[in-house]
């Protein structure tokens, strides 16, 4: 079987013919060359308004088109271009449908190596497929644009905001993502996590579908609150479990480390070294040793205990269904907290008395909703980033992104070669 007949059944162009197969030396290495010309009796189209023109004249020489590689060898479509005269436009180099203006890559080339690129990273892709990096980021780069160009923005009524360190010196990226049960992906990138981000990402969105919002769920970060207060006042702002307990966590993890350094000044046995996780760790998460350690430390009436049975007893909160009863439980236990002379933990019962409507938010929300979800996402983030050894700059890291989280629609191809 020839590989015209192959790319006949596979990839039909319409108003043009493969003419014939044959393999060439192109830059020092032997590849298949595919002739193509415009079928008989066929009009050039102008590639602004897309209507049919007649010819005006041909360019000098033909163009090479790199399309999938067979074999292990480079295939090109070798094609000399006609010049459209419109009667709208003026005179144009003729529309074609198996590359986008000046691009040397095949539309198919362009979308088979962006699925390829969201598996591998962008060098090891470029290596497999015999082309370069900047060809793969261009193939990249042409999805995402028609991704984003495409998708559809309708019936979202979760959301979730969160920052990310893409950086050093305090560089970060506000993240938004879709987190509604039927669809988790990545709506929208912009560089710092000030107000004007954020609100940013409402101006793109559109007040129409900002009102149809229900629950947004974010952290602490107090210029978030206020653009969300702003701009969709009827949304439910959810402060959810994941950032108190962390919270929490690093309260009682001060405690025992500025509890140990007393100890350890004064002379005292060191008894709690090597109980960071036997205090932070679930029960059920405890190795043997972690369980051990930590059945001795609790017969010893030390504030890193108290610390502990405290946040402990904190768990009971989320058990709560009724927001009534679980407010009711929050005020008592933070009434008790507060008389335990521990100041990390008497700082985190401030937080809270000052984020309490937004926590109760979660339990109104039926627990449905959670930064949870944000969190797996950033652990993709991080996993892209790591697969790369970091991006050049932020508008690729952008395009990766999306990429590998956005969900978006990829162009039509009469088959599909991976």
């Amino acid at each position: 079987m020839r590989i015209i007949t192959i790319l006949n059944k596979l990839h039909y162009l319409k108003s043009f013919v493969y003419k014939n197969d044959h393999i060439e030396e192109i830059d020092g290495e032997k590849a298949f060359v595919v002739d193509i010309i415009p079928r008989k009796n066929s009009k050039a189209v102008c590639p602004i308004c897309k209507l049919v023109c007649p010819t005006y004249d041909h360019q000098k020489k033909p163009r090479l088109y790199e399309f999938i590689p067979l074999w292990g060898m480079k295939v090109y479509f070798r094609y000399l271009s006609r010049r459209s005269v419109c009667f709208i436009c003026g005179v144009h180099v003729e529309l074609i449908p198996w590359a986008e203006g000046k691009n040397h890559l095949t539309k198919a080339f362009q979308i088979f190596l962006a699925k390829w690129a969201r598996r591998l990273s962008w060098k090891e892709t470029a290596e497999i497929f015999q082309t370069s990096w900047d060809s793969v980021f261009r193939s990249v780069k042409s999805v995402v644009a028609f991704g984003l160009k495409h998708r559809r923005l309708d019936n979202i009524t979760a959301i979730g905001v969160d920052e990310w360190q893409y950086s050093r010196g305090h560089k970060y990226l506000t993240l938004v993502y879709q987190i509604n049960d039927n669809m988790k992906r990545l709506l929208f990138v912009t560089k710092d996590r000030t107000k004007q981000s954020l609100h940013t990402f409402f101006d793109e969105f559109g007040e129409k579908r900002s009102q149809q919002l229900k629950y947004i769920c974010t952290d602490m970060w107090r210029w978030y609150l206020d653009v969300i207060s702003e701009r969709t006042p009827k949304a439910l702002n959810i402060l959810d479990r994941f950032h108190i307990v962390q919270n929490l966590n690093k309260a009682v993890n001060k405690v025992r480390i500025e509890e140990a350094r007393f100890h350890q000044q004064e002379g005292y046995e060191a008894i709690l070294k090597h109980t960071k996780y036997c205090f932070l760790k679930r029960k059920e998460n405890l190795t043997a040793n972690q369980e051990c350690k930590l059945k001795d430390v609790l017969r010893y009436d030390l504030k890193s205990v108290r610390a502990y049975l405290l946040k402990e007893s904190f768990q009971l909160f989320w058990s709560y269904k009724s927001p009534y009863w679980a407010e009711w439980y929050l005020k008592k236990w933070c009434t008790r907290a507060m008389r335990s002379r521990l100041d990390p933990i008497k700082k985190f019962v401030k937080m809270l008395r000052n984020h309490q409507p937004l926590l109760m938010n979660w339990f109104k929300a039926k627990k449905a909703y959670s930064s949870g979800t944000i969190e797996g996402l950033n652990r993709k983030i991080n996993l892209v980033t790591r697969k790369s050894y970091g991006f050049r700059s932020y508008e690729i890291l952008k395009i990766a992104l999306f990429h590998t989280m956005g969900d978006l629609p990829e162009p039509e191809l009469t088959h599909r070669f991976c």
